[in-house]
């Protein structure tokens, strides 16, 4: 190519409001051989480098249908400034949700609620909205009326150790029904006008239980070597791009690490090495995807996602919730409720938190994906036009990380020191949905009253309206309560 291209694996000067700065995926699509052909700055442009991550709360009706509500939920973050929205897990089927009032893409009845939500959130100065396709498999925390009392199709039968869900290990026949689902997934979200999708392959849901050497215990070939465990993510991802071409962006969530051992320590097994998960990282690349989403966990909650506090006094509120859900819930409850015996459960859960900071928990480790897919690029000789590098585009798959961001200048230092393209955030924009253009914007790192991390928004989702619900960031229990309610018609409308 001639010399208005350079081969930019890297380029060596960002500019100092890189949280800012646009970031352009690729577009991509496959060549001779089967190589990959990446087309760097063609594909999906995101105005800034903060994404609101997945974070999930029960606005919806019981039959997996979308409500005002939730659209209202959305715009929040969209008029706040972020730059592309994840949404909530969504199920791809019935027997997949984690909690029954979460909107669904299990069929095309589904398809006009998404399409609204959509053309609600591109108002907002074009903020792109990536719905993220999942199923929970065992890891369903109040499965519905639907799945009560049946256990989670997995890739085992042992349920998890922390709540004890019961587990059903698939037959190879609805492994292949589930494939079909995740891209009819995709296909109903391109009809619904979403800019991508997004594959939930991290935090001990499916995909996960397929991936981790922790959880797979299969001597078939979707169990044993971590190019088996790797075939159900790369499968889903082969089918998606099968049914909805390569002009639509696909990106995946995936654990750099899974640490299985973090909480229960009796454990055996701690689950993938980082080299069995950069390779992961790099098959599911070369299959197609646009985007690599860095996080890490074997379950929900785990001590390190979502990173902070897990509140004893929240979890006795609303932790009986799942009661009849797992085999562990009533011994864990039990830790909650009496405040004797709540130090054994902060003693298992912090061991391995003090190993991590709060903020950029895995950044580190992001480094580590976003490097490798550098020597990606560089392998495949990608060329970047001067003027796509200037307006956000880069030669390699795009890397982007969660886990605890909030402060301006830790987010602007791994972008600029190459630990990843751009963060997705969740409970610190839950606290301040305008932490983008109210702060960021403004050249303020820090918003006036920050999430604390206490992560009180968590356990209050199990049952009431996701909100914050840290009283000390409010005048009063009545502020805290209309902020919560606030995405709710305040009268009927038909």
């Amino acid at each position: 190519m001639n010399g208005s291209s350079s081969r930019n694996a890297e380029p060596q000067g960002t500019a100092p409001n890189s949280i800012l700065q646009p970031l352009r995926f690729p577009k991509v699509s496959a060549g001779a051989n089967g190589v990959l052909v990446v087309n760097p700055g063609a594909g999906l442009k995101v105005k800034n480098r903060i994404f609101r991550s997945s974070i999930s709360g029960q606005f919806d009706h019981f039959n997996g249908t979308g409500t005002e509500a939730r659209i209202r939920w959305e715009e929040k973050f969209a008029r706040g400034g972020v730059g592309a929205i994840i949404s909530s897990f969504v199920p791809v089927l019935l027997n997949g949700r984690i909690l029954p009032r979460y909107a669904m893409i299990h069929n095309d009845s589904t398809i006009p609620f998404w399409s609204a939500l959509v053309k609600r959130v591109h108002a907002f100065d074009e903020c792109k909205y990536i719905i993220q396709l999942s199923h929970g498999g065992r890891q369903r925390d109040m499965p519905g009326v639907e799945n009560i009392m049946e256990p989670g199709q997995s890739s085992t039968s042992r349920s998890d150790s922390f709540h004890g869900l019961l587990a059903r290990a698939m037959t190879v026949d609805e492994i292949q029904q589930i494939i079909e689902a995740f891209a009819e997934g995709a296909w109903r979200a391109r009809e619904a006008g979403a800019d991508g999708v997004e594959l939930h392959a991290a935090h001990g849901y499916l995909f996960t239980q397929f991936l981790s050497s922790a959880i797979n215990d299969r001597t078939d070939e979707y169990g044993g070597s971590v190019e088996n465990r790797a075939r159900f993510l790369l499968e889903v991802i082969r089918a998606i791009r099968k049914r909805v071409g390569w002009d639509f962006h696909v990106q995946a969530k995936i654990n750099i690490l899974d640490l299985n051992r973090a909480y229960f320590p009796m454990e055996w097994k701690q689950g993938n090495t980082i080299a069995e998960a950069l390779q992961i990282f790099s098959w599911a690349e070369a299959e197609g995807l646009n985007g690599l989403h860095v996080s890490a966990g074997s379950t929900f909650p785990h001590p390190l996602v979502p990173p902070g506090g897990f509140p004893l006094d929240e979890a006795n509120r609303w932790y009986g919730a799942m009661s009849l859900s797992g085999t562990h819930a009533y011994l864990n409850y039990t830790l909650f409720h009496f405040p004797s015996l709540r130090w054994i459960f902060r003693l298992i859960w912090n061991r391995t938190k003090k190993q991590f900071p709060i903020e950029g928990v895995t950044a580190s480790l992001a480094k580590l994906v976003r490097d490798e897919a550098v020597a990606r690029a560089e392998a495949r000789n990608t060329l970047v036009p001067e003027d796509l590098k200037r307006d956000g585009a880069v030669a390699h798959i795009p890397v982007l990380n969660t886990g605890g961001y909030q402060d301006g200048a830790l987010i602007r230092k791994v972008i600029t020191e190459r630990n990843c393209d751009a963060v997705a955030i969740a409970r610190p924009l839950i606290a301040n949905n305008d932490l983008v253009n109210t702060y960021f914007a403004r050249g303020q790192d820090l918003p006036s009253k920050p999430c604390t991390f206490c992560n009180r928004c968590l356990l209050n989702a199990l049952a009431s309206p996701l909100a914050c619900y840290d009283q000390s960031r409010f005048a009063s229990h009545e502020e805290m309560i209309q902020m919560a309610m606030s995405v709710f018609p305040e009268t009927y409308e038909p």
